[in-house]
């Protein structure tokens, strides 16, 4: 690619594109402009990601202390695993620019700034992979002009861990940094010795050589004087540094010469653990090409964007969801080298490390205070990542769990739950009591990539960690009546010892297991793992229904005697989320039942299921709803909306065939992502949605928000339409591909473009019409296909055709509906015509 300076970055899009490198944003709107707001941009936060590092601030230009893990600190620039600076400011002929527009696009954001005399200044700012740095641009418009541009930056260099409550805490952890010039840039240090000795290091600079420089212990822009959050609640809705800050400042100013046709000036924020040699070697190759490096970037988000392409007439806000669903996983991604791993028993220890682990590299959870490494999330992830053709990501991710619980475990099979990126495990060490739900879960996410990628070493590579948490977790049964103790997704109180998701997790890891040992020959894996889980299901619907008008699956078990607890938890859905090899494992007339419960107004609000539905309770009033059973129970319920809540109900929805219902699922994922009327960053899915029991992130001060971006609810997203519309099936490890198609209600087409199995890819269009079902694939890679379609309720079928020929079918009833499937060959194009009656 041909190198490209002095340009805007407007045109700089425009000529990359024009010169065959890279299409215009994949994530934009049809218009090719990407997501744009201009209301309340000061209360609204963004996220700007690389692999290696990431920004956080807010839509106007500003860096609002952020976050509550380390109180204040989790916005600003960061390069994991340590903090970089608070914020990076910049000001014309001596006014601090604030944006009036601000722009998500796919990789990057873009605000438009306003400047003296009515100047308007493009800022894009882009984090490439690869780099530990930041880069900036500054776009000027013509017509030729001088300008003073001055840039401020105050720095705030601390490690991920310690937090702000842990022993020790940032308060004693956090040291004084200093700064200083080294003729061209603002260099950062924080230094120390003796036991845990460290040189964190910042570099702010520009491709311009500056005129002059300051140093001193604010240049915060327009945010001098700081505010300083207090260190407890109640808190400002807006201050500008944490109670732990130890940073300070410095400015750049420059002479720039616009010249007519408008100039495009980059600045990099970099950073390294490893010393300001270091952080200068980064600042130096971020600055090298900066033009290339956003190429470089938008080039590689177009290729993601091309894969999994849908096309949803009847439902274009959950095609536009895909779209960026997409890119939030991509924005997820991050790494760190060099972890030294230990357990800190919940934030009470500081030990010497365990062991090492060199690279690590994962899908990092949420935004600003969940980037780092946990298990559940991304166990949730996978099946998103997997339909979106991104595979190498959550492998990665899965070997850095296995890497680390190895360390810190000892390789009892126990899995960890939360890493920060410098090797702090806070939580799942052997003598931290779960949550046994993530080390059930493992194995079921090794063989859903293994499924989806056919990638044999990587089975191979994970198997005796995934026979060893099996081995864990069905340990973990005291009473012996085959349902593990330990933690789940949701502690409350009076929840009894035995959850349901830990129950239905270890039935579906299970018959994982057995799958993938079956595949290695391991006859006495497969074995005992398929006996272990053909006990469970016997006794799983006696045991675990509640049944009476609660319509639905006990939340616990309380010991002794297995006595069903009922409260109202999203997990009640689990029976019917989780697919095991066979189908789900939900009775279909249970299922039915309870999925019709959950679908009423006491359990699923505007943007979808509550965290805990409403009941007869004892709970305060303001903290209750409509009832839709009479069990009485003394939790109250939680009318949150969590987007990882919604995408259960979604895929519940889908596998007992109930299109219609999971629309309301999907929507609500779509909506909060997509929904000027509702997001907080456009494009972005949160952790919680506005709901009964949750104000809205933009109306809460920044100190207690939930996350502007969160990976998990690309879950009820992707997978619905890959797997349970589109009907994609893949097992490429054994060579065999099933694609059994059902549109939703009122649906007449629906189709997928380049979704990724294996080294190859499949296309398919289903379509619908009052006398015929249709579906059209090309499968670029050799597996046994069977093609299929989901039956309309009450259709029967006069005949079918494969390639326009009569062919002979079968038909079976699953839990999605009456099926037509026949045998289609070995890849290839194939259309299959159901003729109905």
């Amino acid at each position: 690619m041909r190198r490209i300076r002095g340009t805007s970055l407007a045109c700089l899009v425009a000529v990359v594109a024009a010169a065959g490198a890279v299409a215009p944003p994949a994530s934009a709107d049809a218009s090719g402009a990407g997501l744009s707001e201009q209301r309340r941009l000061a209360d609204r936060r963004f996220v700007a990601t690389g692999d290696r590092a990431y920004e956080v601030g807010a839509e106007d230009g500003r860096y609002p202390a952020t976050g509550w893990h380390i109180r204040g600190e989790m916005g600003g620039f960061w390069s994991p695993p340590i903090k970089l600076l608070d914020g990076l400011w910049f000001a014309v002929d001596g006014q601090w620019l604030s944006a009036e527009r601000f722009t998500s696009g796919a990789g990057f954001v873009e605000m438009e700034l306003a400047g003296p005399g009515g100047l308007r200044v493009r800022r894009t700012d882009v984090v490439p992979d690869g780099g530990r740095a930041a880069l900036v641009g500054l776009s000027f418009p013509g017509p030729a002009r001088r300008v003073a541009l001055s840039v401020d930056a105050h720095s705030e260099l601390l490690s991920a861990y310690p937090w702000g409550w842990t022993t020790p805490s940032q308060e004693t952890a956090n040291l004084a940094d200093t700064g200083g010039f080294d003729g061209r840039n603002l260099v950062f240090r924080e230094s120390a010795d003796g036991e845990r000795p460290h040189e964190y290091a910042a570099v702010v600079g520009s491709e311009l050589a500056p005129d002059g420089h300051a140093l001193g212990a604010g240049h915060r822009g327009p945010q001098e004087p700081a505010v300083v959050c207090p260190p407890a609640d109640p808190a400002p809705p807006r201050c500008d540094d944490g109670p732990f800050g130890r940073g300070t400042g410095g400015r750049l100013t420059y002479t720039l010469d616009v010249p007519r046709g408008g100039r495009t000036v980059w600045f990099a924020v970099a950073g390294s653990d490893d010393g300001v040699a270091a952080a200068t070697a980064e600042s130096r190759s971020a600055l090298r090409d900066p033009g290339r490096a956003l190429a470089r970037k938008l080039a590689g988000r177009a290729d993601l964007a091309a894969r999994t392409r849908v096309d949803l007439p009847g439902d274009r806000l959950l095609q536009r969801s895909v779209e960026w669903s997409k890119q939030n996983l991509a924005d997820s991604v991050q790494e760190a080298r060099g972890l030294d791993v230990f357990a800190s028993r919940e934030g009470t220890r500081f030990p010497p490390p365990a062991g090492t682990v060199d690279v690590a590299r994962w899908v990092g959870a949420g935004w600003p205070d969940y980037p780092w490494i946990f298990a559940t999330d991304a166990e949730y992830t996978a099946f998103a990542s997997v339909a979106a053709g991104q595979f190498e990501p959550i492998k990665a991710h899965l070997r850095a769990l296995r890497d680390i619980s190895e360390i810190v475990n000892g390789g009892s099979g126990k899995v960890v739950h939360e890493v920060t990126p410098d090797g702090q495990v806070y939580f799942g060490a052997n003598d931290d009591p779960g949550n046994t739900d993530e080390s059930a879960k493992f194995p079921s996410t090794v063989a859903l990539i293994w499924r989806w990628t056919g990638d044999d070493a990587f089975r191979d590579e994970m198997y005796d960690a995934a026979v060893r948490a099996m081995r864990y977790v069905t340990a973990l049964d005291a009473d012996a009546d085959g349902w593990p103790e330990g933690l789940g997704n949701v502690e409350r109180p009076g929840m009894g010892g035995e959850k349901l998701d830990v129950a239905v997790y270890t039935v579906r890891g299970l018959r994982d297991l057995a799958d993938l040992a079956a595949s290695r020959g391991d006859r006495a894996v497969a074995g005992w793992a398929s006996a272990q889980a053909g006990r469970r299901e016997r006794a799983f619907e006696r045991t675990w229904w509640y049944g009476g008008d609660a319509a639905a699956y006990a939340d616990s078990l309380s010991d002794p005697g297995d006595v069903a607890v009922f409260q109202r938890h999203w997990t009640g859905l689990t029976p019917m989320e989780a697919e095991l090899p066979g189908g789900p494992l939900a009775a279909p007339g249970n299922a039915r039942l309870a999925l019709a419960q959950r679908e009423r107004d006491c359990y699923t609000g505007e943007f979808g299921l509550f965290h805990t539905g409403s009941g007869p309770t004892s709970a305060p009033a303001g903290n209750t709803g409509p009832s839709c059973d009479s069990v009485v129970s003394a939790v109250p319920a939680e009318r949150a909306t969590f987007s990882l809540n919604t995408a259960v109900a979604a895929v519940a929805e889908g596998n007992y065939g109930r299109l219609g219902p999971q629309r309301r699922y999907t929507t609500g994922n779509a909506r909060i992502q997509l929904d000027p009327a509702v997001w907080e960053m456009p494009g972005a899915m949160p952790e919680v949605a506005p709901s009964p029991d949750f104000v809205a992130n933009i109306e809460r001060d920044f100190l207690g928000r939930s996350s502007v971006l969160q990976a998990w609810g690309a879950y009820g997203v992707l997978w619905p339409v890959v797997r349970q519309q589109l009907g994609v099936d893949p097992d490429v490890g054994r060579g065999r591909l099933s694609v059994v198609p059902a549109l939703p209600p009122g649906q007449e087409r629906i189709a997928g473009h380049d979704i990724r199995l294996g080294t190859g890819s499949l296309d398919v269009t289903a379509t619908r019409t009052a006398h015929a079902l249709t579906v059209s694939v090309r499968a670029a890679l050799r597996a046994e296909l069977t093609l299929g379609a989901v039956l309309p309720a009450g259709a029967t079928v006069a005949g079918v055709r494969l390639d326009g020929r009569p062919a002979a079918y079968r038909q079976r009833t699953t839990a999605r509906g009456g099926e037509v499937l026949l045998a289609a060959g070995t890849g290839g194009r194939h259309t299959l015509e159901v003729r109905l009656r």
